[in-house]
């Protein structure tokens, strides 16, 4: 997220949340602390969404009763976009706090004294928007992800001629994303990875199973291509993923032919030579479709000898091994699996390479640059980029969390610091209908702690110790025997589960779930619960 400030006139770009890291177990997502907007509500105009990403619109049912003070609050963003945002409103009965507000590319929209202008770019998703910020000072543009893809599977190329007009007219400031600053040239297209799921469901003898992200639409419309190709079915499963296809479908963004995109259930009632599956659950996530098919959990789909498994997708770093978990599961339920190590055409990145962030500099020609959506060598590799454009390295910045620049026609200033951080999303139950809590470093361990030990072994997945649970700062309500209750039920649960090797994060979220929810039952209250899952 980036707050935008001029005046009496705030506007919000983007407003994601992101994967807890691996210390974070029990916790669902994390988002940013808001709390300098809330204090400033009379002045937010509008939150402006570059593209339908979680990391760029998966905070927005947890910030946004945060904000309710000022609801209706307009969102501006492409259709699609705004699809994916409306479904997960929906689910969390929050439509009534938005005023979804379309745009194309090419739209320029007035909030006070600030004019928003949207771009196109060429992305993993379509219909992505960098934005420019139209302002008395200057022009920002933040570039949102992107890359500059020739050849889209989806949509048109990145419209330069408007990005060469902004650079003549003048550009303040550039934003611009870093990710691939590591990787020299370009990012491949999209069409590789469409050449690539074509090869793999020509060939397949069984069942294709191609895992992707929930929003990943391209990747849904590849594999229909290829699946009617070849004579195939098309499925989807995952919540996330059929409500997506929904949308894009409602949108027009997927048009397959009739009787091509069917019902899962139709689709597993068919040969399995005859089926392809496009799952959630390419980043091992424990609650999704691929992890829960891996552990043998899943309730309507397994696999077996003949079946292929694609994992369109590399893994985001710090969900390495649960992946790798994942992968090896397959592998053992007799599955073929095909995956970023073996075969770099099943997943090309969304974000540009070198050569592409020094043709965005010279586009826009900006005095000045900051480099965001990386980590900290990723900044430091971006400011030796652009001064190999020509810049100087002071007219790079490096943001901070918090971090406030000050411009003016001709300067940047740092300027201290607002209040912010990370609030953790804590959900107990399905989403919308489950139990969210927010925690900070102030708030915690309100509730009080648990943690839940547990020891496995690794190759059979048996349980050998265990489940103990130790408690702090719980309600008096629940001393007496709740917690002893908690643990009966865990273990029936653990006991229950199906053998092979452990699938780390499932078995975490199952402890966090059955051990929540018990509590719950006894007080309405909602300790932490902290998972230590050892394997031997």
């Amino acid at each position: 997220m980036t707050l935008v400030e001029y005046g009496n006139d705030i506007l919000l770009l983007d407003c994601g949340g992101k994967f807890p890291e691996e210390e974070q177990r029990g916790i669902d997502l994390v988002i940013p602390d808001v709390t300098y907007v809330v204090e400033r509500l009379s002045r937010l105009r509008a939150i402006l969404i570059t593209h339908g990403h979680e990391d760029h619109i998966g905070g927005l049912p947890y910030i946004l009763p945060q904000i309710a003070a000022a609801a209706p609050i307009p969102v501006y963003g492409s259709p699609l976009a705004l699809g994916f945002i409306e479904g997960k409103l929906y689910e969390h009965r929050q439509t009534d706090l938005v005023d979804l507000q379309p745009v194309r590319p090419g739209e320029r929209v007035t909030f006070g004294s600030l004019e928003a202008e949207f771009i196109h770019v060429t992305h993993s998703i379509p219909d992505t928007n960098a934005i420019a910020i139209h302002s008395p000072v200057g022009t920002i543009v933040d570039t949102a992800d992107f890359k500059f893809d020739p050849t889209p599977v989806m949509g048109e190329p990145t419209d330069e001629a408007r990005l060469r007009r902004l650079g003549r007219d003048g550009v303040l400031a550039l934003f611009s994303d870093t990710v691939r600053v590591e990787v020299d040239g370009s990012t491949p297209s999209e069409r590789v990875v469409l050449d690539t799921m074509d090869d793999v469901i020509r060939t397949a003898r069984g069942q294709v199973i191609i895992a992707t992200f929930a929003s990943n639409i391209s990747r849904i419309d590849m594999a229909l291509k290829a699946a009617e190709k070849y004579g195939r079915k098309v499925a989807v499963a995952g919540r996330s993923m059929e409500q997506n296809a929904r949308v894009a479908m409602d949108l027009g963004y997927l048009d397959p032919p009739e009787g091509l995109l069917i019902p899962l259930e139709e689709a597993l009632k068919m040969p399995r030579e005859r089926r392809v599956l496009v799952i959630t659950g390419s980043q091992g996530e424990a609650a999704a479709a691929l992890a829960r098919i891996a552990a043998g959990e899943h309730p309507r789909i397994r696999v077996t000898t003949g079946d292929v498994a694609l994992l369109s997708a590399t893994p985001i770093p710090g969900n390495e091994e649960t992946v790798s978990r994942t992968i090896d599961n397959l592998f053992r339920r007799g599955a073929k699996v095909i995956y970023s190590t073996r075969d770099r055409g099943v997943h090309v990145s969304g974000h540009a390479g070198r050569d592409e962030l020094k043709k965005m500099i010279d586009l826009l020609k900006p005095k000045f640059v900051i480099p965001i959506h990386g980590e900290f060598r990723h900044m430091v590799l971006y400011r030796e980029l652009a001064m190999e454009t020509g810049m100087k390295a002071d007219q790079v910045m490096f943001p901070e969390i918090g971090g406030v620049l000050e411009f003016t026609p001709t300067t940047v200033t740092a300027k201290g610091r607002i209040k912010s951080g990370s609030i953790l999303v804590d959900r107990l139950g399905d989403r919308g209908t489950g139990q969210v809590t927010l925690r900070n470093r102030e708030n915690i361990a309100d509730d009080g702690v648990v943690v839940v030990t547990i020891v496995v072994d690794r190759e059979t997945g048996k349980l050998i110790a265990g489940p103990d649970l130790v408690a702090k700062g719980l309600k008096p309500e629940l001393q007496n025997g709740a917690l002893k209750e908690a643990e009966q039920e865990l273990r029936r649960t653990l006991e229950r589960r199906s053998r092979g090797e452990v699938q780390l994060g499932h078995l975490i979220t199952r402890s966090k779930e059955t051990v929540g929810k018990a509590l719950y039952r006894r007080s309405k209250s909602r300790p932490m619960i902290l998972p230590v899952v050892t394997e031997l």
